[in-house]
C-alpha cells in the first residue's frame, strides 16, 4: 500500500464509516475512504515500533500502541493527544501485541508475550486489574471480547487465544475461566466473534473454519433453577438441546467432541428452523418467541431481571445503528438543554452527562424534542437504566416516543387532549361514579392522567414496580400504556373519592402511594379485554413499529409552525437574554470599577493616615532605642574595660607561668645536655687512646712502604732518563746526518754547475747558454736558501711541540698534586726529607737542561707533589697514600708514551721534508738545458 514501507498489519474502520486506519510497523496512516486520500501520517522513530492503532467504539478516539508498550489516545478531528496510559513500572515487559477494547470503549484488555493479561480503564485511565492466565499460556496471539446483551456494551467476558491455539474465554470480574474452544489436535489460528455476539467464528490451523453457537457453549452456565425451567419448558415448542449437553469441571464448561466429520457439527450449532407461520410472526431479532415471553411474562408477572434488558431490546427490535447515533453525537450537546442541570439537578454527573447526550440526539433528530418540556421527565428512567450504553438508551426512548407516544405533539404546546379524551372514556366507562366525583370537584384528565403519562408513571412507582410494569407495557399493544393510567386511577378510587381539594389530587398524582402493581396490571389486562371497541384506545393508536435499521426515520408528527415560532421565540428571547447579560456584565463591571476605586482611595487614605502614625510611632520608638542604645554603650564600655584589665592580668600571669616553665625547661635540657657530654667526652678518650695506637702502627708501616717506593721510583726515574737521553742524542745525530747528506748533494750540485758553466765558458757556446746556467745556479742557491730556511722552520717547530708537551706535562703533574694534596696531610716536621728529594728531582731536570740536550718534557711541580706525597709523614690512619703513588706513576708512564709518540712523529715529518727537498734539488740539477 502507498506509504508504507513494510506489511500492513491490520486495518481499522471507524464506526461512520468515513475513515479508515491502516497500520504497520513503521508507520500509521489515516484515509478517507470518501475520496480515498490520505489525511494524516503518524511518524515514528526509528528505535520504535507501531503495534497497533484502531478507533474506539462509538467515539472519535484513536488508540495507538507501540513496542515499548506506551498506548496514546488521539482526537480523530484534529490529531490532538488526549491522554496517555501510564506504562506498569513493577512487574515484568509485557510487550504488547495483542489488543481489545469492549463495544462502549470503556474498558481495554491488552496481552503480549507473558501469560499476563492488563485490564485498563480508558475513563479514568488507570490499569485496574492484571489476570494470570494458566501455566499453558506463554504468549497471547489474540484478544476478543464476547458481547452481551445484558450488558449494555460492558462486556464481562474476553476470549484469550494463546500459542499454544487454545482460545479460553474469562469473567473479567470475578477472573474465572468459562470455556474453552480449540485444542492442541487442532489448534486456532485466529478468531472473529460476530457483531451481536451469538456466534465464534475461528479459523484452524488445518485450513478449515469452525463455527461456534455461544449461546450452546454457555448453556450450562446459563441454566436456570430447575423448577423454573420445569414451567418455561412445559410446552409443544421446547427444543430437545440433550445432545448439546457439556460437561463443567473446575468452572470450565468442557467443549463437546466431534464424533464425526464437520457436517455433523454443522447440523449440531444450526437452530431448529420453524414450523408455522405464527411461530414466524412471533420470532424476535435475538432469537427468541414473543409468544413463549408473553407466556412466561404472565406466569411471573416480570421477565428475569438479569435477563430484562436482552429481553427488551428485542421486544423493541432495536436496530442499533451505530453510524447514525455518531451523526447525531457528533453535534454536540443541543442549546435547549445547555442549562439542563439547573432545572433538573442530579446528583450524580455522570447521570447528568448521558442525559443531556440523549436529550441532544434526540433534539437533533427532531426539532420538537427541544421544545417539548416534559421530554427529561420521560427520557430520565430509561437513561437510568442504560447509563453505560447511550446509543441503546437513544433508541429505546425513541421506539417509545413513536410507539407509545402517538399522537401526544399533535396540539403542541398543550396536553394531548385526544389521548386524555380516550383514557377519560375508559374510566368512564369502568368507573362511572368516580369521574362524576372528579368532575364535581373540578379535576380534568389533565390533572389526574396527564401527570402519569408525562413520567411514564416514573414519580408514582418504584424502580421494581416501574420495571414490571414496563415489562408488560412493552409485550402488548401501544394502548395498554393508557390501559395502565386508567387502571392506576380506578385502583386508588378510595383514597380519591375521599379528595375534594385541587391541591390533594396534584400532590396525589405526584407522590408514590400504597398501591398494588400486580392488581393494576391485571386490571389494564382486563380493560384490555373488556373495554368496548368504539372506547378502546386501539382503534386509534397504530401497531407497534419498530425503529428503522441504518438511519433513523423521520418524525414530523407535531404542529411544525408552531415549533419554528417557538424556536424563533426562544433564540430572540435567547439573544435578548444575551444582550441583557452583557449590558449587566458591563454595568457589573462599571459598578465593580467604581467600588474599587472608591475602595482604593479610602484605603489610600486609610493607609496613609496608618502610616503616618506609625512614623510617628516608629520616630519615638527609635528614640526610645537611641537613649537605650547610649545606655548600653556605657556600660559596653565599662564592661570593656573591666574585660581588659583581667585580660592583661591573664596574659601577665600566662607570660610569667609560661616563663617559669621554660626555665624548668631549660634547666633540664642543660642537665641532660651535661650528662650527655659527659658520656660523649668519656666515649672519645678512649676512642682516641684506640685511635693513637692505631696512627702509630700504621705511620711505622707507611715509613716503610715510602722508603721502598723512592727506591723503586728513583731506579725508574734513572731509566726513563738514560732512555729519552738517548733517543734524543740520536735523534739529534740522524738530523745532522740528514744535514750533511743535503749539504753534501749541494755542494754536489754546486760542482756539476760550475762544471757546466766552465764548459758554457767554452768559446764555441753562446751567451744564452752563460745566462741559462747563471739563473740555474741562482734557483739552485735559491732552493737551498729555502730548504734551509724550511728545516729552520722545522726545529722550530719541534721545540715549540716539546715545550707544549713538557707544560701538558706539568699542568697534569699539577692536577695530580692538587688531587693528591687533597687526600693527604703534610705532616711538619720531615722537611729534610722532602728538600732532599727535591734538590734530587732538580738535578735530574737540570742535566737534561743541560747544553747539547733538548728540552726535556719535565714537570718538577708535579714530581715535587708526588715526592711530597711520599715523603709526607701523614697520620697512620690514612690509607690513601698507595692509591695515590700508583695513580700518579700510571700518569707519569702514559705521558712518557704520548712524549715519545709525538718525538717519532716529529722525526718523520722531518724526514719527509729532508727527502722532500733533496729531491727537488736533484730533479732541478738534472733538468737538461735546451741547446
Amino acid at each position: 500500500m502507498r506509504g508504507h514501507e513494510g506489511a500492513v498489519s491490520s486495518i481499522s474502520v471507524h464506526s461512520s464509516g468515513r475513515y479508515a486506519i491502516t497500520t504497520s510497523t513503521d508507520t500509521a496512516q489515516l484515509w478517507d475512504l470518501d475520496t480515498f486520500q490520505r489525511k494524516r501520517k503518524l511518524n515514528i522513530k526509528q528505535s520504535v515500533g507501531i503495534q497497533k492503532v484502531f478507533f474506539l467504539p462509538l467515539s472519535n478516539t484513536i488508540l495507538s500502541c507501540f513496542s515499548d508498550d506506551s498506548i496514546f489516545a488521539w482526537e480523530c478531528d484534529t490529531l490532538f493527544c488526549k491522554y496517555q496510559l501510564p506504562v506498569p513500572d513493577s512487574g515484568p515487559r509485557i510487550s504488547y501485541k495483542a489488543f481489545a477494547v469492549t463495544r462502549d470503549g470503556k474498558n481495554l484488555a491488552s496481552g503480549g508475550r507473558s501469560n499476563l493479561l492488563h485490564l485498563w480503564c480508558l475513563e479514568s485511565r488507570q490499569l485496574v486489574r492484571v489476570i494470570q492466565m494458566p501455566s499453558q499460556v506463554r504468549t497471547i496471539r489474540q484478544l476478543e471480547f464476547l458481547p452481551d446483551s445484558f450488558d449494555g456494551g460492558a462486556s464481562q467476558t474476553v476470549g484469550v487465544l494463546s500459542q499454544d491455539g487454545v482460545m479460553r474465554f474469562i469473567n473479567i470480574h470475578t477472573c474465572k475461566l468459562l470455556f474453552h474452544i480449540g485444542s492442541h489436535d487442532e489448534a486456532i489460528t485466529t478468531v472473529t466473534v460476530s457483531p451481536g455476539g451469538r456466534h465464534i467464528v475461528a479459523v484452524m490451523d488445518n485450513g478449515s473454519i469452525n463455527i461456534y453457537n455461544v449461546q450452546n457453549l454457555t448453556q450450562e452456565l446459563n441454566k436456570p433453577p430447575p423448577a423454573r425451567v420445569a414451567v418455561v419448558s412445559g410446552g409443544e415448542d421446547v427444543q430437545d438441546l440433550t445432545h448439546l449437553k457439556m460437561k463443567v469441571r473446575s468452572e470450565v464448561v468442557q467443549r463437546p467432541k466431534k464424533s464425526s466429520g464437520r457436517q455433523a457439527q454443522v447440523k449440531v450449532l444450526c437452530p431448529p428452523a420453524a414450523s408455522s407461520a405464527e411461530n414466524k410472526e412471533n420470532e424476535l431479532p435475538a432469537g427468541l418467541n414473543k409468544k413463549r415471553l408473553v407466556a412466561l411474562l404472565k406466569a411471573f408477572g416480570e421477565y428475569p431481571a438479569k435477563y430484562r434488558m436482552f429481553v427488551w431490546r428485542s421486544l423493541l427490535c432495536l436496530p442499533e445503528n451505530h453510524a447514525a447515533y455518531s451523526s447525531l453525537t457528533d453535534k454536540g450537546l443541543h442549546s435547549a438543554f445547555l442549562t439542563l442541570h439547573e432545572k433538573y439537578p442530579i446528583k450524580s454527573q455522570k447521570l447528568q452527562r448521558a442525559l443531556q447526550r440523549v436529550l441532544s440526539a434526540l433534539a437533533h433528530w427532531a426539532a420538537i424534542f427541544g421544545e417539548v418540556e416534559y421530554l427529561p421527565l420521560v427520557a430520565f428512567p430509561f437513561v437510568k437504566l442504560f447509563q453505560n450504553n447511550a446509543m441503546l438508551c437513544f433508541e429505546v426512548v425513541a421506539t417509545v416516543i413513536v410507539n407509545w407516544c402517538q399522537h401526544w405533539f399533535e396540539y403542541f404546546p398543550n396536553p394531548p387532549l385526544n389521548i386524555l379524551s380516550m383514557v377519560e372514556n375508559v374510566v368512564a366507562h369502568h368507573d362511572k361514579e368516580l369521574l362524576e366525583h372528579l368532575v364535581d370537584c373540578g379535576i380534568t384528565s389533565q390533572l389526574y392522567v396527564w401527570p402519569l403519562l408525562e413520567t411514564l408513571f416514573s414519580e408514582v412507582l418504584t424502580r421494581d414496580e416501574w420495571l414490571k410494569l414496563f415489562d408488560n407495557i412493552f409485550s402488548n399493544h401501544p394502548s395498554f400504556l393508557l390501559m395502565a393510567c386508567a387502571a392506576y386511577v380506578i385502583c386508588c378510587r378510595e383514597p380519591l373519592l375521599h379528595c375534594s381539594q385541587k391541591q390533594d389530587f396534584e400532590y396525589f398524582f405526584h407522590h408514590r402511594n400504597n398501591l398494588d402493581v400486580g392488581a393494576m396490571i391485571k386490571e389494564a389486562y382486563r380493560f384490555m379485554s373488556s373495554t368496548p371497541a368504539d372506547l378502546h384506545p386501539s382503534t386509534m393508536l397504530s401497531d407497534f413499529t419498530p425503529l428503522t435499521s441504518g438511519q433513523y426515520p423521520v418524525f414530523n408528527k407535531y404542529p411544525e409552525y408552531i415549533v419554528e415560532y417557538q424556536s424563533r421565540e426562544r433564540e430572540r428571547i435567547r439573544l435578548q437574554e444575551m444582550e441583557y447579560l452583557r449590558e449587566r456584565q458591563q454595568m457589573s463591571a462599571l459598578r465593580a470599577d467604581f467600588v474599587r476605586r472608591r475602595a482604593e482611595e479610602e484605603a489610600f487614605y486609610a493607609q496613609q493616615e496608618l502610616l503616618q502614625k506609625a512614623e510617628e510611632q516608629r520616630r519615638h520608638i527609635l528614640e526610645q532605642e537611641e537613649e537605650k542604645l547610649t545606655q548600653q554603650r556605657a556600660k559596653l564600655a565599662a564592661m570593656k574595660r573591666e574585660l581588659k584589665v583581667k585580660e592583661l592580668q591573664l596574659l601577665d600571669a600566662t607570660r610569667r607561668r609560661f616563663l617559669k616553665h621554660q626555665q624548668e625547661l631549660r634547666a633540664t635540657q642543660i642537665q641532660k645536655l651535661d650528662q650527655e657530654i659527659s658520656r660523649k667526652m668519656d666515649l672519645r678518650e678512649k676512642e682516641t687512646s684506640t685511635a693513637v695506637q692505631d696512627l702509630e702502627v700504621r705511620q711505622m708501616e707507611l715509613e716503610a712502604q715510602r722508603k721502598r717506593l723512592e727506591q723503586l721510583l728513583l731506579k725508574e726515574q734513572q731509566r726513563v732518563g738514560r732512555r729519552v737521553e738517548e733517543e734524543v742524542q740520536i735523534k739529534m745525530r740522524e738530523a745532522e746526518e740528514n744535514l750533511s747528506e743535503m749539504l753534501h748533494g749541494a755542494e754536489t750540485n754546486m760542482q756539476a754547475l760550475e762544471e757546466s758553466l766552465a764548459e758554457a765558458r767554452r768559446p764555441d757556446l753562446e751567451s744564452d747558454w752563460q745566462r741559462e746556467v747563471v739563473e740555474r745556479l741562482q734557483r739552485v742557491d735559491a732552493g737551498q736558501e729555502r730548504s734551509r730556511g724550511g728545516l729552520e722552520e722545522l726545529q722550530r717547530q719541534t721545540q715549540e711541540e716539546e715545550q707544549r708537551l713538557i707544560r701538558i706535562l706539568r699542568e697534569e703533574a699539577q692536577r695530580k698534586m692538587d688531587d693528591g694534596g687533597a687526600q693527604i696531610q703534610d705532616p711538619p716536621h720531615p722537611q729534610t726529607s722532602t728538600h732532599t728529594d727535591g734538590q734530587r728531582l732538580m738535578g735530574i731536570h737540570s742535566a737534561y737542561e743541560a747544553p747539547g740536550f733538548p728540552h726535556r718534557p719535565a714537570c718538577s711541580k708535579q714530581t715535587e707533589a708526588n715526592m711530597v706525597c711520599l715523603n709526607s709523614t701523614s697520620p697512620p690512619e690514612s690509607t690513601s697514600t698507595a692509591f695515590s703513588f700508583c695513580r700518579g706513576r700510571t700518569q707519569l708512564d702514559n705521558g712518557e708514551r704520548e712524549l715519545l709518540k709525538e718525538i717519532r712523529e716529529l722525526r718523520q715529518k722531518l724526514a719527509a721534508r729532508a727527502k722532500e727537498s733533496s729531491s727537488a734539488s736533484s730533479q732541478s740539477a738534472c733538468t737538461p738545458t735546451s741547446p
